[in-house]
């Protein structure tokens, strides 16, 4: 008798002695695994231990028989559901299912009922009721994509470093010149070569499989559109609400008040944003936040804000790492700062090594991956390099990758638990002028016309990323943060071939956004050396000759900024039209450090529907006196219209002698150059004489426009408050400076109920009660250096501390003060509401006597 089997696709014939062969092997192996598993079973229960025949039966019956076939068959069928089963995401839509399939099916099961005639609208961040054509297609990586870039370069510099003969170079010219680790470089670099080379089973491919895994990344099923207005988002709307829970608690407990006693609506929205400066920022901010979280006053705040170091400050806080706690996030930093971020035996050996390669690369190999277009340069590998220093914990096993997405930080915010952190970034748009006519290039001449479209162009654009979402407010469009990374057209996010997005950008990517000071303009790198500069004998005349040509300096960037995709590409119609033509004509938005335009992130904190009441800025910047930051504000607030906002605040201009005579020259008239000459020199000599009879004057009177003297310190404290005004003028002319209210006696102006925006300064200054530790002059202060010993940290906390203390009552009665004026407001419009229902009940003829 002969069966019929099939085996491999292929149909043949067998005997009945076969098939008994075939049969006696089966039993006999498992027999052999019967006998294996009774053997363990053996060795782990002693002989001599009595079992029961109940017990017996379980081992020998369900054991070998049940058990063992139950996980098998329970496996395939997990198997089997994980990758056909639809997966079921947090969106609001209907599932999408994994299986790969064409478009039209896909579409056809996600929602039946979609109205295929309806043009998209891309006004909100809704993520349902698309048609096939609103979803555009890409195609991950073709051939002389990205990934062929980044695989050359790394090929290059292996075969660069492999080329040296190290095994001829002697030990002494070794020691002398080259490092200790220098010959292992072409090992690290040969097995990262090949762990990026995308072959089956290398680290690279094992990556993008799991970029495509929708249970480890939800967003690539979610449908993201463009989200056009001038409002918050949702989510941060719903977050303020829950956000005041809190701080009404915590305001109560600072101020010392009975919570039953206050009001929700009373309670100050408290902002607090930290400078940039690199790890100067980050320790400096970190030492200055602890400082405000052990005093109870975090607890009151509502937002915080970043550039550069701040950024990474604000990442750390809301990881694993740092644990929301500024001490936990200081004893993280002692311990993995004090190696240089570059340091290649460090560096290469956690780009190497599992677990933390995998941690580290799987930005770089989503984005090069995802978008074939992207370019691969140093801010990507900068922001590898600063991951790897600031969120690998001690240990190196304990990384988790829910650190790497910023959309993950909302599950620190979904009870409003901590404050909602801002991170922010500058696309540089170049004026017009860089793009004048031929015949104005020759004649070296630039029209009228010409600067006054270049007026009208930003120099900057600053976006901001929340949880929630990438925004920019001059265009008035954002992104839910979750699709950063997409490519969008005409305000929809694309999606592969197998009916995915790719995942969210990794935090590595946008660590090296925020802290790009490379990429910033000559202009800017002049910024952040010139008191060094300045302090050289026999440099002044280089500080005057390129503060004279710092027009130019301001428009070269001797290093590319980073680009992520075009979300706000094909809206020309939709988004306002002082929007800058050239971001339309981009598949990418250049971004880069926000400190080249402002190195303090006020202007995110003052969009409308914020309603920030104070701001606490905690400024470490490089040669602090000189950069008036504050004052840089007072034309963002002009241009948006922000009432409130303290006009003049930061630090007082100083008039020097020559800018005097000058001033001098512009309202006299002189009959002659030698009247002119001598005109100068006795404004000089007055000069003079008044700085000699006068000893260190603490303040200066200016005459206002309208008459009005307004007194202004020469010098800031530790800690300093202005507030502006929400009053209307009159007359067209400038309003005053507003005043500095360091004076006790001069806090009632916080009461007054014109009272705007108060803002409290805590510039880093040295303290005489710290030695040793300046800002300006201790070397390991530099914006450039990425080393911080234990000991280094230690003294810039003990700075911040003792410069917190020195302003920390001066702060309370601050807060103070604008809660009580809240709540006099809140009782005024209620008195006012009450006369209001009175004189109506009157007038419908009711009992006055009621």
């Amino acid at each position: 008798m002969q069966k019929t089997r099939t085996s491999g696709g292929q149909r043949g014939k067998c005997t009945d002695q076969e098939i008994h062969a075939a049969e006696t092997s089966f039993w006999r192996k498992r027999k052999s695994v019967a006998d294996q598993i009774r053997r363990w079973h053996t060795t782990c229960n002693p002989p001599g231990r009595r079992y029961s025949m109940s017990r017996q039966l379980i081992y020998n019956r369900w054991i070998y028989r049940r058990a063992v076939p139950l996980l098998i068959g329970s496996s395939l069928v997990y198997g089997t559901f994980t990758h056909r089963k639809p997966i079921a995401n947090d969106s609001g839509g209907r599932p999408w299912p994994k299986t790969p399939r064409s478009v039209t099916q896909q579409w056809a099961s996600v929602d039946n009922d979609t109205n295929t005639d309806a043009e998209p609208k891309p006004v909100s961040v809704s993520h349902t009721d698309l048609k096939e054509d609103d979803v555009p297609l890409f195609d991950a990586d073709p051939d002389g994509g990205a990934w062929a870039s980044l695989s050359a370069r790394l090929s290059g510099a292996r075969s660069a470093l492999g080329a040296i003969q190290w095994s001829q170079v002697g030990d002494n010219l070794t020691d002398l010149i080259l490092p200790s680790w220098a010959p292992d470089l072409p090992g690290y670099f040969a097995k990262l070569q090949l762990e990026l080379e995308m072959a089956p089973g290398s680290l690279a491919d094992e990556i993008w499989q799991e970029a495509q895994d929708p249970f480890l990344n939800p967003e690539i099923t979610r449908m993201a559109r463009v989200r056009i207005s001038r409002e918050l988002c949702t989510e941060e709307k719903v977050f303020q609400l829950r956000r005041k829970v809190y701080t009404t608690r915590a305001l109560a407990k600072y101020l010392g008040i009975p919570e039953e006693d206050v009001e929700p609506e009373d309670v100050p929205t408290i902002a607090m944003c930290g400078s940039g400066g690199g790890l100067r920022a980050l320790v400096a901010g970190t030492s200055s936040y602890l400082s405000a979280q052990e005093a109870g006053l975090y607890d009151c705040v509502t937002y915080t804000a970043g550039v550069s170091g701040s950024c990474w400050l604000q990442a750390l806080y809301y990881s694993t790492i740092g644990k929301q706690n500024y001490g936990t996030l200081l004893d993280h930093l002692k311990r993995r700062i004090g190696t240089h971020i570059a340091y290649p035996p460090a560096a290469l050996g956690l780009l190497t090594a599992a677990p933390t390669n995998k941690f580290l690369l799987s930005g770089i190999v989503e984005k090069v991956k995802g978008d074939p277009t992207a370019e691969f340069g140093l801010v990507d590998v900068y922001g590898v390099l600063l991951a790897a220093r600031l969120f690998v914990p001690r240990g190196e096993l304990g990384v988790d990758s829910r650190d790497l997405k910023i959309s993950n930080q909302q599950t620190y915010l979904k009870d409003g638990a901590h404050p909602l952190p801002i991170y922010t970034a500058v696309r540089h748009e170049i004026p017009i002028e860089e793009k004048e006519s031929d015949s104005e290039k020759s004649q070296q001449t630039v029209s009228q016309e010409t600067k006054e479209r270049a007026k009208k162009e930003s120099w900057f654009q600053w976006f901001e990323s929340t949880p929630y979402e990438l925004f920019s407010e001059e265009l008035e469009a954002g992104i839910p943060s979750w699709s950063v990374g997409r490519q969008f057209h005409n305000g929809v996010g694309s999606v592969q071939e197998n009916g995915y997005s790719v995942p969210e950008l990794r935090i590595p990517f946008m660590l090296g956004i925020w802290g790009s000071a490379f990429c910033a303009t000559l202009s800017h790198y002049y910024k952040e050396i010139r008191p060094v500069i300045k302090s050289l004998v026999g440099f002044g005349g280089i500080d005057d000759l390129l503060e004279e040509r710092n027009d130019e300096l301001v428009k070269v960037h001797p290093i590319e900024p980073a680009a992520i995709p075009n979300y706000v590409l094909g809206l020309e119609n939709q988004l306002p039209p002082t929007a800058a033509k050239s971001i339309f004509t981009s598949d990418h938005l250049e971004l880069a450090d926000a400190g080249m335009s402002n190195n303090l992130p006020i202007y995110p904190l003052l969009r409308p529907g914020r309603d920030v009441d104070i701001l606490i800025a905690f400024d470490a910047s490089a040669d602090i006196k000189n950069e008036n930051w504050l004052s840089v504000a007072d034309g963002y607030a002009r241009q948006r219209g922000i009432k409130g906002w303290p006009l003049g605040a930061g630090w007082p201009k100083k008039t020097t002698p020559d800018e005097a005579a000058a001033k001098e020259i512009n309202v006299a008239e002189a009959a002659s150059p030698q009247q002119a000459a001598g005109k100068i020199a006795d404004a000089r000599e007055s000069s003079r004489k008044s700085s000699a009879s006068t000893k260190s004057p603490e303040t200066e009177k200016t005459e206002n426009d309208d008459g009005s003297r307004t007194d202004h310190d020469k010098e800031l404290s530790y800690c300093n408050v202005w507030v502006g005004t929400t009053l209307e003028r009159s007359i067209a002319s400038e309003p005053p400076s507003s005043k500095l209210l360091n004076d006790p006696s001069h806090e009632w102006q916080l009461m007054d109920p014109n009272a705007g925006i108060a803002v409290i300064y805590f510039p880093f200054l040295p303290n005489p009660d710290v030695e040793g530790v300046d800002p300006n002059t201790s070397d390991f202060m530099s914006t450039w250096n990425f080393i911080y010993t234990p000991e280094d940290i230690e003294k810039v906390v003990a700075l911040a501390r003792a410069n917190f203390r020195a302003g920390e009552e001066q702060v309370k009665r601050t807060v103070r003060a604008v809660y009580e004026r809240k709540k006099e407001r809140r009782l005024k419009r209620e008195k006012d509401a009450k006369m209001r229902r009175w004189r109506r009940h009157l007038r419908d003829g009711g009992d006055h006597f009621r």
